[in-house]
């Protein structure tokens, strides 16, 4: 491992300290280093907060050591004006004389404009260094740049014999449970992590789900549901106010919005998930979680629309129900909870 590969790690490690809460913006880690010393480093918190390389700077007490320091960042620095002044410009402002950088941003509009100013004030700049561990770590935000939807996690638990729930009479029935006490917890962590949460119609119809993170301390996800008739009953808990809901129907032709749930118009057609994955997008939306049901997540299986997929396999037998997906991808990690197995996989 070379000095800027060690450093460059720590600033990977700053940055994940940001997840589920920057967003919009991406993971960002800084450290500056003055004489194989790090004298000050910095993540980007909360969004709309400062940078990393700003909280870096800020956090080194002796201002003079920067002019013979280097600067690690694992995104390039901002050259534009947004909620905050842009990092590149406060660089060169104290005059550190090289800086090091994991990749460019992915943005096509901005790539590349944080370093050429940089190396226009006559900055010594590396680009490049784990670049691929940058890009994995950010690949919500890389995959909302570079296409034309969000980063799509798929998660649903399933009996022993592959079914994700009972045959039920009526909705009134309850579904049968599958995950423990310490999955939901997993699941409700993974919740603060997704910038939103979506089901279709019937499992919120069958299952009147809060589809909060109420288990683990952190944001709770946008609520995204698919309602064409508008079927949902008024009183289910998608229309408790305590989450943003965003409802995808048929039955309005403008987005109309009742306290925090707006019902946004949509054709139900062959380009429907297309459409509303570009509408997410639009409102900077980088990571969605589909929780349910069967058709839906059977959907977006087969039309290639999904990037990760979290299964819990339960060691209970239901012997008949409702078939889980049909999935294939290649297999990132597996975890034992009791007698529960969680497959994690990719497209």
């Amino acid at each position: 491992m070379t000095i800027d590969e060690k450093y460059m790690w720590r600033c990977l490690q700053l940055a994940s300290k940001g997840k589920g809460q920057v967003s919009p913006n991406p993971m960002v880690g800084s450290v500056i280093v003055c004489n194989d010393k790090i004298i000050g480093e910095g993540f980007h918190r909360v969004f709309g907060s400062s940078h990393a390389e700003v909280n870096a700077i800020n956090s080194v007490e002796d201002k003079l050591l920067l002019p013979k320091s280097t600067l690690y960042v694992s995104l390039e620095p901002c050259s534009h004006y947004g909620k905050t002044p842009p990092c590149a410009e406060l660089i060169i402002k104290h005059k550190i004389p090289r800086v090091v950088i994991a990749c460019t941003d992915p943005y096509p509009e901005v790539s590349g404009r944080g370093i050429k100013l940089l190396k226009d004030m006559g900055v010594n700049v590396k680009v490049g260094v784990l670049e691929q561990e940058a890009k994995v770590l950010n690949s919500e935000f890389f995959k909302s740049q570079l296409s034309d939807r969000p980063f799509i996690y798929l998660k649903w638990a399933q009996s022993n014999d592959g079914f994700i729930d009972k045959e039920r009479s009526g909705n009134n029935e309850s579904p049968a449970k599958l995950s423990n006490d310490f999955t939901q917890i997993c699941v409700h962590k993974l919740r603060t992590r997704s910038d939103a949460i979506m089901i279709g119609t019937t499992t919120a119809i069958k299952d009147n789900p809060r589809l909060t993170s109420r288990l683990w301390d952190g944001k709770n996800p946008i609520r995204v549901v698919l309602d064409r008739l508008g079927r949902i009953p008024e009183n289910s808990n998608l229309f408790d106010n305590e989450v943003q809901t965003i409802i995808f129907t048929e039955v309005v032709n403008e987005e109309t919005v009742n306290g925090s749930t707006h019902f946004v118009p949509i054709k139900y057609d062959e380009n429907l998930l297309q459409n509303i994955f570009k509408e997410l997008q639009n409102r900077k939306i980088n990571s969605v979680m589909v929780e349910g049901g069967l058709q839906l997540l059977q959907q977006i299986i087969d039309n290639s629309q999904w990037d990760e997929a979290y299964i819990e396999i339960a060691d209970k037998i239901l012997n008949n129900g409702v078939n889980a997906p049909n999935i294939n991808g290649t297999l990132i990690d597996k975890s034992f909870f009791g007698n529960f197995l969680q497959l994690h996989l990719k497209s």
